[in-house]
């Protein structure tokens, strides 16, 4: 391999809007002549986010996906050996698009193994922040949110124009906080794109194109299944749009079902086409999309499958 390959990680929280924001990312890099693949790096066996990303699928981008559902080290063994084959695709950037419970330093380890360090270049970190951050997370999500921002060139803020001046103000905070209580040294002031997302200029992208990224210590902790973080999935779910809502809002709110982040997937609807379904505390959405298939993913801390599926079992 004769030049060194670009490789960016979007990461963020559960519900944060990586695959969102990716597409628009991805479709930058094409608008520049860029040839790129994804790599789309999820927690658990099902990966709905690839079905978002098909219509990126073409001549100038390839899809890619590691399946979660394994411990760390085997999850580290399969994001290595993907990479090393998307190496040999002559891609001039690879997007990482993790879960939303990913730590970020498994990026940089498995980047300095050979021969990875020989074929990729790191280029950017940017993660992705809901602009109304929940105040009330875990202690261990709030570590998840410092490692996930710690060492980004750039954290863009999602869903900027739903919020207020004082909401976001309240989300830099939060982020700051975090960082001290992993007793990190970093703290955010102009590292952040408060822009609503539709008005992104090209100057914007370039901008983002070129943070780069930044290297910063802080206490760690262990990551994966250990820390109550699991995911329930159901098949063949249907029911019509309005049920699915009320049903969706109330096993959120339920405590009995655990501490649920977010619930995404799809399903039919009643005309015959598909539904995405992406619903966490802050939103619920429900609109049409050309293509799909009949899965619905629960994930959250500390789930209680047996409560989860008596919203599903309703008559």
């Amino acid at each position: 391999m004769n030049r060194m390959v670009k490789i960016d990680l979007i990461t963020g929280f559960l519900g944060a809007g990586k695959t969102t924001f990716l597409k628009k990312y991805a479709q930058y890099w094409m608008e520049q002549g860029c040839q790129i693949g994804i790599l789309e790096n999820d927690y658990g066996a099902v990966n709905v986010d690839m079905m978002l990303l098909q219509d990126l699928e073409g001549e100038q981008c390839e899809l890619e996906m590691v399946a979660g559902a394994c411990d760390y080290d085997c999850h580290k063994r399969r994001f290595k050996s993907k990479l090393i084959s998307m190496g040999m695709c002559g891609y001039d950037r690879v997007l990482v698009e993790p879960s939303g419970i990913y730590d970020v330093d498994e990026f940089f380890d498995t980047l300095c193994e050979e021969p990875l360090d020989r074929w990729y270049e790191i280029g950017n970190v940017i993660a992705i922040v809901d602009a109304r951050l929940e105040k009330n997370l875990s202690a261990h999500s709030e570590y998840l949110l410092a490692c996930q921002t710690a060492n980004a060139g750039l954290v863009v803020l999602s869903k900027s124009q739903e919020a207020t001046k004082e909401e976001m103000q309240s989300t830099l905070c939060h982020l700051n906080q975090a960082m001290e209580k992993v007793q990190c040294r970093r703290r955010f002031e102009k590292e952040i794109l408060t822009k609503d997302w539709a008005q992104l200029t090209k100057q914007d992208f370039e901008q983002i194109a070129s943070c780069g990224y930044v290297l910063e210590n802080y206490v760690k902790q262990q990551v994966y299944e250990e820390n109550g973080y699991t995911s329930l999935y159901y098949m063949n779910v249907r029911m019509p749009e309005q049920e699915l809502r009320a049903r969706v809002e109330r096993m959120m709110e339920d405590t009995a079902c655990g501490d649920i982040f977010r619930i995404k997937g799809f399903l039919m609807a009643e005309n015959g086409g598909w539904l995405e379904l992406n619903a966490t505390h802050d939103q619920i959405s429900i609109r049409p999309i050309e293509k799909g298939q009949e899965v619905l993913i629960v994930i959250g801390e500390q789930l209680n499958e047996e409560a989860v599926n008596r919203y599903w079992a309703e008559k």
